[in-house]
């Protein structure tokens, strides 16, 4: 299995500008309310609603914004509806590229995506045809300075709490697992000491692709651009 290709964001980082933490706690919101539709309010039973929160609660989302998107999830708060959409794209260089996100109007969303992707030399295409060229994972990242583990260490760690595969990509462990244990792993390693710096379901490409560095360029410049729009939650690819 190749590398995990994810975009890291502003959205992962504590210290945010203001503009931007807004953003990520509205992106955020989304995915809680979601959740919370989907499996109930209680994160005690609701596994994917409690990695969520505690994905919230690490970049400081204020408790109140996270227990009012839950209400907006369960029907105690009236709200938008809001459903999960999922798009597949060819960007620059023909990198395979696979955006999900949430929104509350389906046919907006579609369109602003497909001008997004055109205008930065890409182009949208039918459900399916690339999505194959990835394998739906648990991903869990660690930092071994953060865990006062040595790479070795850290790489045990997680072969013992039951990783299926390990990658490194800028001094961070990206640890993968089948879907449904991704939280037994995440448990298991906090049962280690280590704390995941995230942890969450994403799309792992199967292999990576290589392209220019002026292709690299112009997909940097289409992620930031898919970033920026309200709908989109995450962006995959297949580059490094």
């Amino acid at each position: 299995m190749s590398g995990h290709s994810h975009w890291a964001s502003i959205k992962h980082k504590k210290g945010a500008a203001d503009a931007k933490r807004s953003k990520v706690f509205s992106k955020l919101s989304r995915e809680i309310t979601v959740a919370a539709k989907d499996g109930g309010g209680d994160p005690v039973f609701n596994a994917k609603l409690r990695m969520i929160i505690d994905r919230a609660k690490a970049l400081n989302m204020p408790s109140d914004n996270i227990e009012r998107s839950v209400k907006k999830g369960t029907g105690e708060i009236e709200g938008v509806v809001l459903e999960p959409v999922l798009y597949e794209a060819y960007g620059p260089g023909g990198v395979a590229v696979i955006i999900e996100g949430i929104t509350d109007n389906k046919n907006r969303s579609l369109g602003e995506i497909k001008k997004i992707i055109a205008d930065h030399g890409g182009k949208m295409v039918a459900e399916g045809a690339i999505r194959w060229l990835f394998e739906r994972r648990g991903i869990i990242e660690a930092d071994p300075v953060k865990v006062s583990k040595n790479q070795e260490e850290l790489e045990m760690a997680a072969i013992e709490s039951g990783a299926e595969d390990i990658y490194w990509h800028a001094d961070i462990l990206d640890i993968y697992s089948k879907p449904e244990n991704l939280e037994s792993v995440k448990n298991n390693l906090g049962e280690k000491g280590i704390e995941a710096e995230s942890a969450a379901l994403g799309w792992v490409a199967k292999e990576n692709i290589q392209i220019s560095e002026k292709e690299q360029e112009a997909c940097q410049k289409l992620f930031e651009a898919l970033d920026e729009n309200d709908a989109v939650q995450e962006i995959y690819y297949n580059t490094r």
